[in-house]
């Protein structure tokens, strides 16, 4: 059976950073670079600069900070303080830029966009690991990531604990209710992947009543979705799934209710939140010399 994924493939993250980080500094810098820096900075001056976090929280996004240091200026030197999944209190120094003045001032807002959004998410998946804390449930992150952010924001998700659902549509095969619609039932639809997929793929499938989880109980699907439905919904289901499946629910989860549905007695707890809900966190670069 698949594993649910902690981590992208780390050339295949390699390249999307690269790639990112491209787009991410040719949006900010233009075709003209920093004009105010030019202006005020002689060409030659040099120096450094620290960048500092203004509250506590779960560090990610470091290799995007030295990626952008590299595109902008190879010379420019990217000296990290804490690494990745760390966490960190208000005030911590997590990185240290030596090099060009214009370099470092032209990398500032970049780096900066990345780490605040990327250690926000780990900051608040860490929350939600906490939240369920000897509950026996994991959480997992969905599909729902920003446009071609998605392995980045996948790393952020395992640097602050969790796991992911799946990366996309071509890595696990999840039978959603407009599949069902399409291929006319629950067995036709199952028939249809286990034909094309023989016994290689785990099959999961969603289900929003327990009347669907009853026909589904009788197929070869492997894993259940439970999709919005109540912590009190989730708790019959797993009662009359009795341990033949493993059971994921998903659909309006939060933090508030988190603990309700990991004590239903759920095996995973995918949430949109944790890529499309988690709030940046706030850090600044300051120069040193």
């Amino acid at each position: 059976m698949q594993q649910v994924m902690t981590e992208p493939g780390r050339g295949q993250y390699n390249a999307a950073l690269e790639h990112i980080a491209g787009l991410a500094i040719s949006e900010d810098l233009g075709d003209r670079g920093d004009i105010t820096s030019k202006a005020v900075i002689p060409e030659e001056s040099r120096g450094a600069a620290v960048i500092i976090v203004r509250e506590p929280c779960v560090i990610s996004g470091m290799a995007a900070g030295a990626e952008c240091c590299r595109q902008i200026d190879p010379d420019m030197i990217w000296l990290p303080l804490v690494e990745d999944s760390q966490s960190v209190p208000a005030g911590a120094q997590i990185a240290r830029l030596e090099g060009g003045m214009r370099s470092i001032l032209a990398a500032e807002r970049t780096i900066i966009n990345f780490i605040s959004h990327l250690s926000g998410i780990a900051t608040y998946t860490a929350r939600f690991i906490a939240a369920v804390e000897g509950g026996g449930a994991r959480i997992a992150a969905t599909r729902k990531t920003s446009p071609g952010m998605r392995l980045l924001e996948k790393q952020a998700v395992a640097d602050g604990g969790g796991e992911t659902h799946r990366m996309g549509l071509y890595d696990a095969i999840l039978i959603k209710d407009n599949h069902i619609a399409a291929a006319g039932s629950v067995a036709a639809a199952l028939e249809s992947v286990r034909r094309a997929h023989g016994d290689d793929m785990t099959i999961e499938v969603e289900v929003d009543t327990i009347e669907q989880l009853e026909e589904v109980l009788g197929s070869a699907a492997d894993r259940v979705l439970l999709d919005n439905m109540s912590p009190e919904e989730v708790r019959s289901c797993v009662e009359l799934a009795a341990g033949r499946v493993i059971i994921e629910v998903s659909g309006g989860v939060n933090l508030d209710n988190v603990r309700d549905y990991a004590e239903a007695g759920v095996q995973i707890i995918s949430t949109g939140a944790l890529t499309m809900s988690a709030p940046a966190m706030d850090f600044s670069l300051e120069i040193t010399v």
